[in-house]
C-alpha cells in the first residue's frame, strides 16, 4: 500500500469522525428533536457515500466485487465494521485481481 493511499484512508477516517462529533459539539447545549437527531446520525454516511459513489460506474471487477461486499456488510453491521470490511475487501481484491 502506498503512502498516499494510507494517508487518504486516515484522512477519510478523521473527516468522518470529525463530522460525527462536530455537530454534537456545536449543538451540545441544545435539545435536539427527532428529525435533527436523525440528520446528525446520518452525517457520516453522507461523507462515506461521496467516497464510494464513483465506484458504481467502474468496470474493474475488483472494484465492483468490493462494492458488493461493502453493500452486504452495510446491511448487517454498523458504520465502523463496514468501513474496515470495505477497506480490507478492496485492498485484497485489488491485490488478487
Amino acid at each position: 500500500m502506498s503512502t498516499a493511499t494510507l494517508l487518504t484512508i486516515l484522512l477519510m477516517a478523521v473527516s468522518t469522525y470529525l463530522t460525527r462529533i462536530g455537530g454534537y459539539l456545536l449543538l451540545r447545549d441544545r435539545t435536539l428533536g427527532p428529525r435533527t437527531r436523525a440528520v446528525m446520525e446520518a452525517a457520516p454516511g453522507c461523507v462515506l457515500i461521496t467516497v464510494i459513489a464513483p465506484h458504481f460506474v467502474t468496470r474493474e471487477p475488483a472494484e465492483i466485487l468490493a462494492l458488493a461486499i461493502t453493500l452486504l456488510a452495510a446491511m448487517r453491521f454498523s458504520l465502523l465494521p463496514v468501513v474496515v470490511i470495505s477497506v480490507v475487501a478492496t485492498g485484497l481484491l485489488r491485490h488478487l485481481m
